[in-house]
């Protein structure tokens, strides 16, 4: 049936094509076990699996940890511009009112009239006052409103005048402001004692 040749070096079970079996089973069983011994591969240890998907960790948190540099990176940029453009849009509505100033410049020099000059300084100051209220700009009301540390800064006490004046404000040194309700410069105050 078989012919068996012991060699040192190769498997111990080869099939010789010359000898052919009569049972067709016992040559598909011999081939078998010959393809098995050649085919088989050896099985990861598990160092060798640990050590693999150590790896494969390692490369997901560099690829995340590049990838959130990348977008601290785009973000600083994209501050930095907004920081530089934030009061484009601020000053692009006030040019008409520095142009309207410097037509009041020119007309000032040629005026012999002073009415016509103020009621344009008039017209150009009303003008930049809505054009700031637009933008969320309020003035903070303080005469003969209670002194208030949220909106007040009290420069000095005077005696007050009425006894109803007590602990209001009795004059306004400097106009104090709010950008959409925020203070943004208090108003400097005379308070009454």
């Amino acid at each position: 049936m078989f012919n068996k040749k012991k060699n040192n070096d190769k498997d111990e079970n080869i099939v010789n094509p010359e000898n052919t079996s009569e049972n067709p089973v016992e040559n598909a069983e011999q081939t078998d076990t010959t393809v098995n011994q050649t085919v088989e591969t050896p099985e990861l240890s598990a160092e060798e699996k640990l050590q693999a998907e150590v790896q494969q960790l390692n490369d997901k948190y560099l690829r995340l940890y590049a990838e959130f540099d990348n977008y601290k990176r785009r973000t600083q940029k994209e501050r930095v511009e907004l920081l530089q453009t934030a009061g484009k849009d601020v000053i692009v509505s006030l040019l008409p009112v520095l142009d309207d100033f410097d037509r009041a410049l020119k007309a000032m020099e040629t005026a012999a009239d002073v009415a016509p000059v103020k009621e344009g300084i008039l017209l150009v100051s009303t003008k930049f006052k809505n054009t700031l209220a637009q933008k969320g700009l309020k003035d903070v009301s303080s005469i003969n409103e209670p002194f208030n540390t949220d909106f007040h800064e009290a420069i000095t006490n005077i005696p007050a005048p009425t006894e109803d004046l007590k602990g209001k404000v009795i004059d306004e040194v400097e106009k104090g402001y709010t950008l959409n309700d925020n203070v943004i410069r208090f108003a400097k105050v005379v308070v009454g004692a």
